[in-house]
């Protein structure tokens, strides 16, 4: 071992650490990764920015563009209103569901199919009096099978394509994934319709009520006027009075400061009481006590709002220049003309004041605002409607002309015309052309952070394959795997692969497993596109953690799951996959040509 793989092995180490510890986003992590390698020498001075010239970064940009305007086009919830008498059966429910994500992540990102179909998910769940987390952590699992089944539907598949290129001279056509992907996306969308059971029972999630939202514990803000019956009434009173169902978290008085009260406690007029409970009962007791909802940043009179006032609720997403920040820090209303109301996540209660709390990836909030804003709003602050698309979301007639550019990309690549780059990105400038996008939605569509990310990871891959890292670790697993059969070779880079996607974004994991991967195969002898396969369908099925993959990330608050949640469903799924994955690979990528 040398000196240079010797500090490129703990660069490796450190950035695994990083993502680990996650202190830091993993877009910061790579930087700082890729700035370490260059004073190593790892990665050579002059191709230190080579990676942002990669033809991956404007085919995932492009595609995510594409993606987002046929989300906003309203034509998929047309089809889905046609398709309701398929969901009578609560297998059928899930399975129709699940599917039909499934097969929209194999032509958009897999993060923008499930934004499609959240809202349509919980309002069924509705309709039915069934619980949404029944139908959200399979449509997540489903959309990252999904995804697998095409070039563009993830990034693990772009980045095989981009390492094919470069050790072979030619990239993965369109539809290559297909016949693997496909495979395993029926074999786990079949197993997701009878699976659903195994979810924890105590992950409520949404209401079955009349109303529309209902997600627990709910953190809100109302202040007691002086003509409320509460006044003189103490904290056990006031919670009687909600039978039971609101909890006084906290008091605000006397210059805001803020008590944890005790039960025996008072309450005064101008009293500010931070409540806990699900939308519903708190919406109860604001009615029924005359109490003044209010939020960190109220309008002058919170009680007689304009008449084309709405309340909505939404999930921050991924990307959401929301994660990170306090309502306090964005000035929502200021910015934005919008009041928080209320805040609420799956991992418990939060000491914090409304204002105070930092928002994360996945909490779900209830703003009010002008109704013929709420939709530009929701695009602005990267967050997504909890319900179906009441909000004009899109442009209905432009939706037909939006699923044909689509067409036409995926047409024009497959048909190997141009490559894929070229097509989605003139596909993406037609988008915003013909005026189906606008140039600002177009550049909020975009994942930055994962242009980041592998822009500055790709010259790291690099560097350590010149520098025979890459071929070191492999010929490591060749001792470990010589007495093997071949199978049992590829199902342990799948599981090793799977291991690492839930610790490190999916394109990271990628991005190390794949050129090891790829030379374990030839210090074997083989070709090594079986190999690549197995690393991508590894990167893509992250079904053991919510932080792994943003899908899991997004439906983990509406859904109210706790991390754990996701091993119950996610285990059984994973080992189906090690199952089948290995024969499909083997079975349509021969070992030798």
């Amino acid at each position: 071992m040398t000196l240079q793989q010797a500090l490129s092995l703990c660069l490796l180490g450190g950035l695994l650490a990083l993502f680990v510890w996650n202190r830091f986003r993993f877009d910061i992590v790579a930087l700082i990764a890729l700035i370490a390698a260059i004073a190593c020498g790892i990665v050579p001075t002059n191709k230190a920015f080579s990676g942002f010239g990669n033809p991956l970064l404007p085919l995932i940009a492009s595609a995510l563009v594409i993606s987002d305007a046929v989300g906003k086009s309203g034509i998929i919830e047309s089809l889905l209103r046609l398709s309701r008498s398929l969901t009578r059966s609560p297998a059928s429910q899930v399975g129709v569901l699940s599917g039909a994500v499934a097969v929209l992540s194999a032509l958009l990102k897999n993060i923008g199919a499930l934004a499609i179909f959240l809202p349509v998910a919980i309002q069924i769940a509705r309709r039915n009096k069934r619980s949404a987390s029944e139908f959200l952590m399979p449509m997540s699992f489903a959309s990252l099978v999904g995804g697998m089944m095409t070039l563009i539907g993830t990034s693990p598949n772009l980045i095989a394509s981009s390492l094919r290129q470069e050790l072979v001279g030619k990239p993965y056509a369109m539809f290559d994934f297909l016949p693997v992907g496909a495979g395993i996306a029926v074999i786990g969308i079949a197993f997701l319709s009878v699976g659903w059971r195994l979810i924890p029972a105590r992950a409520k999630g949404h209401s079955t009520s009349d109303m529309p939202f209902h997600v627990e514990d709910y953190l809100s803000e109302a202040q007691i006027p002086e003509t409320s019956p509460l006044v003189g009434k103490t904290v056990a009173e006031l919670e009687s009075f909600a039978d039971g169902a609101v909890s006084v978290v906290g008091i605000i008085r006397e210059d805001n400061r803020r008590y944890t009260p005790r039960r025996h406690w008072r309450l005064f007029a101008d009293d500010i009481l931070v409540l806990e409970s699900s939308s519903q009962d708190i919406h109860a007791l604001v009615d029924g006590a005359s109490l003044t909802l209010i939020g960190p940043e109220a309008p002058a009179d919170p009680r007689k709002p304009a008449a084309e006032t709405v309340a909505t609720e939404a999930v921050i997403a991924s990307g959401s220049p929301l994660v990170g920040r306090s309502c306090a820090q964005v000035r929502l209303r200021e910015r934005y003309g919008v009041n928080l109301l209320a805040i609420s996540r799956s991992e418990g209660r939060s000491t914090a004041r409304l204002g105070n709390m930092v928002f994360r990836e996945g909490d779900v909030i209830i703003l009010q605002g002008p109704a013929d804003e709420m939709s530009d709003v929701l695009a602005s602050i990267g967050a997504l409607p909890l319900a179906e698309r009441n909000l004009q979301l899109g442009r209905p007639n432009r939706g037909l002309l939006t699923v044909l550019v689509l067409l036409g990309c995926v047409g024009v690549s497959a048909a190997e015309l141009v490559p894929p780059e070229i097509a989605f990105t003139a596909g993406a400038v037609l988008v915003v052309v013909l005026g189906i996008s606008s140039v600002a939605e177009a550049y909020r569509a975009i994942d930055w952070p994962i242009l980041i990310l592998l822009g500055a990871l790709i010259p790291i891959g690099d560097g350590m394959r010149s520098i025979g890292t890459t071929d070191l670790v492999a010929g490591w697993l060749k001792l470990v795997s010589s007495s093997l059969p071949v199978s049992a070779t590829l199902a342990m880079i799948l599981v090793l692969t799977m291991i690492l996607t839930p610790l490190v974004h999916h394109a990271a994991a990628m991005l190390v497993m794949g050129p090891v991967a790829a030379s374990l195969a030839s210090s074997l002898g083989l070709a090594i596109d079986p190999f690549l396969m197995t690393v991508a369908v590894g990167a893509s099925c992250d079904f053991l953690s919510p932080v792994g993959h943003q899908c899991n990330t997004l439906v983990m608050g509406p859904g109210g799951y706790r991390f754990t949640d996701y091993w119950h469903l996610g285990l059984p799924l994973s080992v189906l996959v090690v199952l089948c994955g290995v024969p499909l690979v083997l079975l349509f990528w021969p070992l030798h040509g």
